[in-house]
């Protein structure tokens, strides 16, 4: 029975090493540049979105009036076009306030139905792979590199402790 218990301790870290390294940065954008850029008329949506850099695993935030607004994904064709008929999914939550996640490496057409897409309340956005930066040149450790080490390491040991005490 002792064996099984430290056999799942192992998973777990395992489960969790493998987690946190494989968490991707991620952004969260507002669209518009504020909290509700969209359908703001003092806002242009395609400037907006050329001076932003957006990556795989990045958040979009909607803020707008919920009443007169709206944002639907679609197609490239759709998004020319202000066509909300045969869009690809409604992000519309109902309060104003939505957030949208790109998840591939593509171009994301979003519109306002209802009309105001015609006075361009719609946007594109390009998300391209997150490339870690270079490593830099290693230097000196400081005490800052130490705390950071111990506090993975306190992190792993009260990890290890839960593991026995509700094994």
């Amino acid at each position: 029975m002792e064996g099984f218990g430290f056999r799942k301790m192992v998973l777990m870290l395992t489960i969790m090493v493998t987690l946190m390294a494989n968490m991707a940065k991620s952004e969260l954008h507002n669209v518009g540049g504020s909290k509700v850029g969209w359908g703001n008329s003092n806002v242009n949506l395609t400037t907006w979105s050329l001076h932003e850099q957006f990556h795989v695993n990045d958040w979009l935030y909607f803020g707008y009036d919920r009443h007169m607004f709206s944002v639907l994904e679609v197609n490239k064709s759709s998004y020319e076009k202000c066509n909300e008929g045969g869009f690809i999914k409604n992000i519309t939550g109902g309060a104003g306030r939505d957030v949208f996640q790109l998840l591939e490496p593509k171009s994301y057409y979003f519109i306002s139905g209802r009309g105001p897409c015609w006075q361009n309340v719609k946007v594109e956005v390009t998300a391209v792979p997150y490339i870690a930066p270079a490593p830099q040149p290693a230097a000196p450790h400081s005490a800052s590199d130490y705390t950071h080490i111990n506090q993975t390491f306190v992190l792993l040991i009260l990890v290890f402790i839960w593991g026995i005490l509700f094994n």
